[in-house]
């Protein structure tokens, strides 16, 4: 019977990429990865540092196996270990993920001094007054007006956008982009909600139509088109 495979090494542009077979045990696995290391003449013979990709493909891997497997392979001295890939996440990161991409929904008046922050998407049901400020990791959404401050895509978001049925902010924010002095793009008796994004380094408002074309990943719905 032919044995398995489990350690495939494949030149790449940037170095090599190493896939680990993830249905073995650790200790297999560091065996065979020790013997490839070792019998691969194609190794012996290169003097220039070369960059290896790990792949664990759905393994889960501890932060000291993840040390181990480093080890292993950097002890060639002309490896270096750029990336240690894995299909699985552990809790902490889901549970950051969840928190970044989920949309808080808020019922409240953002009043002077006070500030609203989230780390996913803000929906705010109520007003943003003058001296008010809101934050929020992802996108803002304002069932009211936005006559206070709002700053969306804090963490270095740039497609993050900001929209208000009535945007008369002092300031927006988007990423690092500011803008402070902001006219909307309706006129007083049209009241269209409006958006704020960041087109060419610089933020624009415009109609809330105007958002599934420019920002086509924002609401995805079944059976649209």
């Amino acid at each position: 019977m032919k044995k398995r495979q489990l350690v495939t090494i494949k030149g790449t542009k940037n170095g090599l990429g190493l896939h680990l077979n993830d249905n073995c045990s650790y200790e297999e696995l560091l065996r065979e990865l020790q013997f490839k290391l070792n019998e691969s003449s194609s190794l012996h013979n290169e003097k220039r540092d070369i960059k290896v990709t790990v792949e664990l493909g759905n393994r889960y891997v501890t932060d000291e196996q993840k040390e181990e497997i480093v080890h292993l392979i950097q002890e060639k001295q002309n490896l270096s270990v750029q990336s240690i890939n894995s299909n699985l996440v552990t809790k902490k990161e889901a549970e950051t993920w969840l928190r970044q991409n989920e949309v808080k929904s808020i019922t409240s008046i953002v009043r002077s001094g006070q500030i609203l922050e989230v780390p996913g998407d803000l929906l705010l049901i109520g007003d943003v007054n003058p001296g008010g400020k809101v934050i929020a990791g992802g996108n803002i959404y304002i069932m009211g007006q936005l006559k206070g401050i709002a700053h969306a895509g804090y963490n270095g978001n740039d497609d993050a956008v900001i929209a208000a049925s009535i945007m008369k902010p002092t300031q927006i924010r988007i990423s690092h982009f500011i803008e402070r002095e902001v006219k909307d793009a309706s006129s007083e008796n049209t009241r269209e909600m409006e958006c704020a994004y960041v087109n060419n380094s610089v933020i624009k408002i415009d109609r809330l139509q105007v958002l599934p074309h420019l920002r086509p990943n924002l609401v995805k719905l079944e059976g649209g088109y």
